[in-house]
């Protein structure tokens, strides 16, 4: 499969900006199978949603998304600040393809940053198909968080897909953990982080694709960048098979 990061400076709160810089750098990309955007990719880290946040029946990027998935046949991930039919706000990681949409809402609100205050949790973790893989979507302080991801509790997944709003001064923590999770999963991790500042933080990307062995594949430096590599299912089943470490995991 072939994955596509668009490392984003994303321009605060403003969805038809952030459309015009997302579309403009697939323009500039390879045809790809999957194209991953950073948290809150239309928005920016957006604690306090009201005001900034999107409707989902009304989003113009939700609906971007769509488009884009069905024009370029490929499948995008990314989150969005939304409001939903029951009133409450979400921080919802998309998974949209030409014929599926998906959505995963974010369990480990960022209580430090208040995003617990005005944002809704999800309970569950999510797994979905596309091309063949199982792809486990995830976003951002999750990533701190092991046992949600561990291979087994959340399902039989080939790859973790995090997208994030990764702070420059805990990019020493995103490194480590970010390989961390694959070694301990035997999986590929996809993940995305935004660059530039916001009204909070700045950013500086290091958007990365590691394989099961913790190497990295591709990563990114703190510009904004479009990043892309292939990820093969078959090494994933022979780096399992050699050395089965996941028949030995906890299964509680």
């Amino acid at each position: 499969m072939k994955v596509t990061i668009l490392q984003t400076d994303i321009v605060w709160a403003s969805p038809e900006e952030n459309i015009k810089r997302a579309e403009a750098m697939i323009g500039r990309s390879e045809d790809t199978d999957l194209y991953v955007l950073p948290e809150m990719w239309a928005t920016g880290f957006c604690v306090e949603p009201e005001g900034i946040a999107e409707d989902e029946d009304s989003s113009l990027a939700l609906e971007w998304m769509r488009q884009t998935a069905c024009s370029r046949r490929c499948a995008l991930s990314g989150s969005l600040a939304v409001r939903v039919g029951d009133g409450t706000y979400r921080n919802r990681h998309y998974f949209v393809t030409p014929e599926d949409e998906y959505h995963y809402d974010k369990h480990h609100l960022f209580s430090y940053g208040q995003e617990d205050k005005h944002f809704t949790a999800g309970s569950d973790a999510v797994v979905v198909q596309w091309q063949g893989w199982q792809l486990l979507l995830l976003t951002c302080y999750d990533l701190r968080f092991p046992v949600f991801s561990r291979y087994g509790r959340a399902g039989l997944y080939d790859a973790i897909v995090y997208v994030a709003n990764w702070p420059e001064k805990r990019r020493d923590a995103w490194d480590v953990l970010l390989r961390a999770r694959a070694i301990e999963n035997q999986c590929y991790v996809i993940a995305a982080n935004r660059t530039g500042i916001d009204p909070a933080c700045s950013y500086n990307g290091g958007s990365a694709m590691i394989d099961p062995l913790g190497r990295i594949i591709a990563s990114a430096n703190e510009e904004e960048s479009v990043l892309t590599a292939l990820l093969s299912l078959d090494e994933l089943g022979r780096r399992r098979q050699r050395f089965p470490v996941l028949a030995d995991r906890d299964h509680c």
